[in-house]
Order: C-alpha cells, then sequence, then structure tokens
C-alpha cells in the first residue's frame, strides 16, 4: 500500500509501521484519537450540565446555551 511501511525483526515478524502523514494523515489522527481514547477509559467522567455550569461561572459560555 502506498505510504505504509512495515519494519519487520530478524524472522520477518512485523513490528512498526511508518506512515506517511501527506498520504494518510487522517487516518492516523483517527488511530491517534482511538488510542487516547482507549489509555482514558478509567479516568473519571464529568457530566455536561456540570462542564456547561463551571463554563458559565468562568464566563466562557452564554446562559441559556
Amino acid at each position: 500500500m502506498k505510504g505504509i511501511r512495515f519494519l519487520v525483526d530478524e524472522a520477518g515478524k512485523k513490528t512498526a509501521v511508518m506512515i506517511d502523514l501527506e498520504d494518510h494523515g487522517e487516518l492516523w489522527e483517527d488511530f491517534y484519537d482511538a488510542l487516547i481514547a482507549e489509555e482514558r477509559v478509567g479516568e473519571p467522567r464529568e457530566s455536561l450540565d456540570s462542564v456547561r455550569e463551571k463554563l458559565q461561572k468562568q464566563g466562557k459560555l452564554n446562559a441559556g446555551v
């Protein structure tokens, strides 16, 4: 596949991949976003209402939005 190159070990096993970001930049962004989401699975969550309230108090969000 154009723009994708695999690095292999002595046994021929694929160990890494190089991606041409000019050809596959969007694919890399999606892959990276998925990794970040997976890494954050166990983190505490905050409700949308709570975030809105904090932003309104900071003057960064209009009331009623």
